[in-house]
């Protein structure tokens, strides 16, 4: 379904909430906004298939614009505000946007040619939009999202999905997921404590939309204020990263305990493996409703699990829901069951990064199979389980080390807030394992915290993954959906070394 239908049927619905400022806005107000929004792309010339690009904070335009992209059939290309301004200009060029919306003044030239901007000190979209009449453009068509990865380990992936044919009325794999795995609905509420220029954040939202249900967007997430919000508005659904559970987990529990969290049927996860016993200890907490896929932004394979088959098989992140895994060796063969490799999907669907045939091409193995380049085995059910990036793999005298594990123990740790293992180079060993701490509250750094921490380490995992070295920093470089930016850190260590 489209939000329009919903404007008709319950106007004055919530289509979201603003978590912090409290501004609502009703399905009625998001149908008229993106209307007039529809129409002021096209007075600027933009036709089906032509490209924006957003670089928006969580705040109230944001639904606004990309519902008037979708529904003028145009790709949205959503920029994270965390950019360095080279990364900025080169996912605005390299998308093809010819208009550029942002919350915060845009620095420098971007280089991009034609470009019109709407940003602080520049021109207003709410204010032109203004202007134009809050009934549909004749031509409506579905668009679609342009985004970019991370660019974690270099320069950032563009995916350029076909638009879709047809009505904007049509459903589509993620909603339809939700509806018959999540029991999403039009009475559900849903709490986004994420950015919304992420993947799964916005698609998950929309589709709540699309649905008729209501979106709580937390302008910037907060442990408490998460369960509060959870409270206030009775959540039905949310989605999280495994930093988001580890921080509300470390609470007080006499804090924990003073909100109602009854309201939450399914609660899911997703972005980087979660330990064990951090989900062990949120399935207490919330019940067993917590839930988990893998999925990259490419969409070309997904897997889930719902919580009475992770009790079963702790770590797993569930079986293919679409596409098919396979799990390769370095030269493509299948591995046994139960060996690790890298996990390939066959039959999923196709993606190409945009303007990169190389990368493409490095996404593919002889069979066609794909791969977002994560490192996983698979057990005599099917199910998945994760074990690391590729990139990450540190490699010590000849052995593989998987980060992933020793920062699975060490997240657990009450000393440590967050935790990030890396390789950096060693004269004799190739690489050596170095721990980068973020300490708990209250907590000092010193030599005999290290020892502590590494002795803990090697009677849980032995010697060999134990770091060598424990570095303690007061944050570490992570995107506000969890995801930690490991490349930046490995960058500056071995500069300093």
């Amino acid at each position: 379904m489209h939000p329009s239908i919903h404007a008709r049927s319950t106007p004055d619905k919530p289509a979201y909430v603003m978590a912090s400022s409290g501004e609502v806005v009703t399905y009625a107000e998001l149908e008229a906004r993106s209307n007039q929004g529809a129409h002021l792309l096209r007075s600027l010339g933009l036709k089906r298939g032509d490209g924006i690009a957003l670089m928006l904070d969580n705040n109230a335009r944001f639904f606004e614009i990309v519902w008037a992209a979708q529904r003028a059939g145009l790709y949205y290309t959503c920029v994270s505000t965390r950019l360095a301004p080279r990364d900025v200009a080169f996912i605005v060029g390299d998308s093809g946007s010819t208009v550029l919306i942002a919350s915060s003044p845009v620095e420098g030239d971007l280089g991009v040619e034609g470009l019109t901007v709407f940003a602080p000190g520049a021109r207003d979209f709410v204010a032109e939009r203004q202007a134009f009449p809050t009934t549909p453009i004749a031509d409506e068509s579905p668009g679609n999202d342009m985004l970019y990865s991370s660019g974690t380990t270099g320069r950032p992936k563009g995916i350029r999905p076909p638009l879709p044919e047809g009505s904007l009325n049509q459903s589509n794999a993620l909603t339809d997921f939700g509806v018959k795995h999540y029991g999403m609905a039009q009475d559900s509420v849903f709490l986004s404590p994420a950015p919304l220029y992420h993947a799964a954040p916005l698609r998950w939202c929309m589709s709540i939309q699309k649905l008729g249900g209501t979106v709580i967007v937390m302008e910037k997430f907060d442990a408490e204020h998460l369960l509060q919000l959870i409270e206030k508005y009775r959540v039905t659904h949310g989605q999280f990263v495994p930093t988001h559970f580890i921080r509300m987990l470390k609470l007080p529990e006499a804090v924990r305990k003073t909100y109602d969290v009854s309201s939450i049927q399914v609660a899911y996860h997703a972005a980087a493996p979660c330990p064990v016993d951090v989900k062990q200890a949120m399935m207490e907490w919330f019940g067993p409703k917590i839930h988990e896929f893998y999925a990259g932004t490419e969409a070309n394979g997904f897997t889930a699990i719902g919580p009475e088959d992770w009790l079963e098989r702790p770590g797993s992140v569930g079986r293919a829901i679409w596409g098919e895994i396979r799990i390769c060796d370095e030269n493509d063969e299948l591995v046994p069951t139960g060996e690790l490799g890298t996990i390939y999907f066959a039959n999923g669907a196709p993606f190409e990064y945009h303007n990169d045939p190389e990368k493409t091409a490095a996404s593919r193995n002889r069979h066609g199979w794909t791969t977002l380049g994560d490192l996983g085995r698979v057990d005599d059910d099917g199910f998945l389980y994760l074990a690391d990036r590729q990139s990450h793999v540190i490699i010590s005298g000849g052995v593989n080390i998987y980060p992933q594990e020793i920062e699975n123990l060490l997240a657990s740790h009450p000393k440590i807030a967050d935790i990030a293992v890396i390789g950096l180079p060693d004269p004799e060993m190739g690489e050596r394992v170095v721990a980068v701490v973020e300490l708990a509250d209250g907590v000092t750094a010193s030599e005999n915290l290290a020892e502590e921490l590494r002795s803990y380490t090697r009677h849980e995992l032995g010697s060999l993954k134990t770091p060598k070295e424990f570095m303690f920093r007061d944050t570490l470089p992570r995107e506000p959906t969890g995801k930690l930016v490991k490349r930046r850190l490995v960058d500056e260590l071995t500069q300093i070394a």
